[in-house]
C-alpha cells in the first residue's frame, strides 16, 4: 500500500516516496511519501480554520456520533490491521488483536465523555454568579510511536475529539501503513467535518520540529522517549503550549515474602516479554527478597529459556523481533556489558539463519547485577532485558524501586494486603499493579512521575490536556 497525507477531507500524495521493510523477514511491508513544510503548513492551517468554525467544537453529538462510528469502521479492518501492525512493528499477531481492540475501546468510552463534559455554577455572595466552563483548547499536535500504533494514536486522539480540539497526527515512519489504514477508518466516518483531523507522515527531525513549534499548535500530545519528550518540551517552551507526555520506564517488580511465586513469576515473564520488551511499562528489574531469591531465580531461567521466538504472524510465538537491526546490535551490547559487570543467568543471543533469515530477533536475558548506578538498571533498554536485584527489608525494596529517574509503573507481589497497600503508596510511580503488571484499561488514568512524563491519559482526567476553564461572572442589581 502507499500512504498519503490526509488534509481537510482530501488524500495528498506529495513528497518523497519511502519503503519500509518488515523486521520480521526484511520484506517490503508499506510505502509512503514523506511530509515537508508544506504540507505541515495545510495540516495545521486546515485544523485552525476547522476549529474556529464551530462546526466540530460546539457540537459533541456530532463527535459522540463520530467516535461510535470510528469504533466499527476499526472493528470492520480489525484482522487486516493486526496483521499490518505485526509486520511492521514486529509485535506476534496474538499481542497485536488485544491491541486492536482496545483502540476500539478506546473510542466508545470516549464517545460517552464527549456528551458528559460539564461545567458548574456558584454564588459566592447574593446577586453574584459565577459560571465555570470546560472548552476546547484548540489545535492538538498528536505524536505516535511505533510500538502500540493503533492504542496509542486513538488514546490520544478520541480525548481530543471528545473535548473539541481539532487535530494533527504525525506517526512514527516504522507504522506508516498502519496508520494509512487506521486514518482510512477516520476518512470514511460520515461525521467527520473536513479539517477536524489531519495527518501527515513521517520527514525526519526537521518537520517534527516544525510541527512542535508551530503557532497553531495549542497542545502537544506525545508518547515515546524521556530524551525526545524534553527536546520537545524545551521546543515548545517559547509559545506555552500545553503538553502531555508519556515518556520512557524502567518498571520494577518487588515480590516480598509469602508471595504466589509460580503467580508472580508467570506475571513478570508476561510483563517482561510483551512485545520483546518494547513497551514503555515492561517490566526490566526484579527485586526479590532473599529468603525467595533462589526460588524465584531458578524459576525465571526455567520460564525464560523454553520461551519461543518467531515471525511476527506466527501465531505460536512468544516473542517476534526487535524493531530493526540497531535495536538488535544495542541489545548485544547490553548482554555483554551483563557479562562484564555481573552475572548472565540468560544469555541473550541474536538469531540468524534458517527461520530466522534476515529478521531482527533476539533471545532474552536474565541478569543479575548489584550495583544500582549500573547502566542497565538505570536506563531504559527497550528490549527483553531483566535484572535481577535482592533485598533483606521493605525500606531497602521500597530504595531500590525508586532508584531510578523513572517513574511510569510498577508491581508488587505479596499474600498480606497491608504490605501491599504500603509498598504501592511509597513506590514513586503512576501505576502500582498487586499481584499482576500491566492490566491497562481505558477507564483507569495513566501516566509517569519524574522523568516518566507529565499529565495523564485514559479516563476521565485523559480530557484534561485538551481543556480549558473558562471563568463567566456576572452581578445582578436588586429589584
Amino acid at each position: 500500500m502507499t500512504v498519503g497525507h490526509y488534509i481537510d477531507g482530501q488524500w495528498i500524495y506529495s513528497g518523497e516516496s519511502v519503503t519500509n521493510i518488515s523486521p520480521s523477514d526484511g520484506e517490503t511491508v508499506t510505502e509512503y511519501h514523506r511530509s515537508d513544510s508544506k504540507i505541515l503548513s495545510l495540516a495545521t492551517l486546515s485544523a485552525r480554520r476547522c476549529f474556529e468554525s464551530d462546526a466540530w467544537r460546539s457540537r459533541s453529538r456530532l463527535r459522540a456520533q463520530f467516535l461510535l462510528e470510528l469504533a466499527d469502521q476499526i472493528s470492520a479492518v480489525k484482522e487486516e490491521l493486526s496483521v499490518k501492525i505485526a509486520l511492521e512493528s514486529g509485535k506476534v499477531i496474538t499481542q497485536v488483536r488485544h491491541e486492536v481492540q482496545a483502540a476500539i475501546n478506546e473510542c466508545v468510552y470516549y464517545a460517552g465523555l464527549a456528551r458528559a463534559t460539564f461545567g458548574r455554577t456558584a454564588e459566592f455572595d447574593e446577586g453574584q454568579q459565577s459560571l465555570f466552563t470546560r472548552e476546547p483548547i484548540g489545535v492538538a499536535a498528536i505524536i505516535v510511536p511505533w510500538n502500540a500504533p493503533a492504542t496509542l494514536l486513538i488514546r490520544s486522539l478520541a480525548p481530543a475529539v471528545a473535548a473539541g480540539c481539532t487535530s494533527v497526527i504525525k506517526p512514527a515512519h516504522e507504522s506508516a501503513g498502519t496508520h494509512g489504514i487506521l486514518m482510512s477508518c477516520i476518512a470514511n466516518c460520515p461525521s467527520l467535518v473536513p479539517g477536524a483531523i489531519n495527518s501527515i507522515n513521517d520527514g525526519g527531525v526537521s518537520i517534527s520540529k516544525e510541527l512542535v513549534t508551530n503557532p497553531e499548535i495549542d497542545v502537544i500530545s506525545y508518547t515515546g522517549s524521556s530524551q525526545t519528550g524534553k527536546l520537545i518540551m524545551e521546543a515548545s517552551s517559547s509559545s506555552l503550549k500545553r503538553l502531555s507526555l508519556e515518556l520512557g520506564g524502567k518498571s520494577p517488580a518487588v515480590i516480598f515474602p509469602g508471595a504466589d511465586i509460580e503467580n508472580a513469576v508467570s506475571e513478570i515473564v508476561r510483563g517482561s516479554m510483551a512485545h520483546s520488551g518494547q513497551m514503555c511499562t515492561a517490566i526490566g528489574r526484579v527485586i526479590v527478597h532473599s529468603s525467595s531469591y533462589k526460588q524465584v531465580r531458578d524459576t525465571l531461567v526455567k520460564r525464560l529459556e523454553v520461551l519461543t521466538v518467531g515471525h511476527a504472524l506466527d501465531e505460536s510465538a512468544n516473542l517476534g523481533p526487535l524493531i530493526n537491526g540497531a535495536a538488535a546490535d544495542r541489545y548485544i551490547s547490553y548482554v555483554d556489558a551483563a557479562g562484564r559487570d555481573g552475572s548472565v543467568l540468560v544469555g541473550g543471543e541474536k538469531l540468524s539463519g534458517g527461520a530466522y533469515g534476515t529478521g531482527c530477533y533476539v533471545s532474552p536475558t536474565l541478569a543479575e547485577i548489584d550495583d544500582l548506578s549500573h547502566p542497565l538498571i538505570q536506563n531504559e533498554l527497550f528490549s527483553p532485558f531483566i535484572v535481577l536485584e535482592r533485598f533483606d527489608d521493605p525500606e531497602e525494596a521500597i530504595a531500590r524501586a525508586n532508584a531510578t529517574r523513572y517513574g511510569l509503573s510498577a508491581s508488587v507481589y505479596t499474600d498480606t494486603h497491608r504490605v501491599a497497600q504500603l509498598a504501592a503508596r511509597k513506590i514513586k510511580a503512576g501505576t502500582v499493579w498487586i499481584n499482576c503488571h500491566n492490566r491497562l484499561m481505558v477507564e483507569a488514568e495513566t501516566g509517569g512521575y519524574r522523568d516518566s512524563g507529565l499529565g495523564r491519559l485514559h479516563g476521565v482526567e485523559g480530557l484534561g490536556p485538551f481543556l480549558e476553564t473558562k471563568h463567566i461572572y456576572t452581578e445582578s442589581k436588586q429589584w
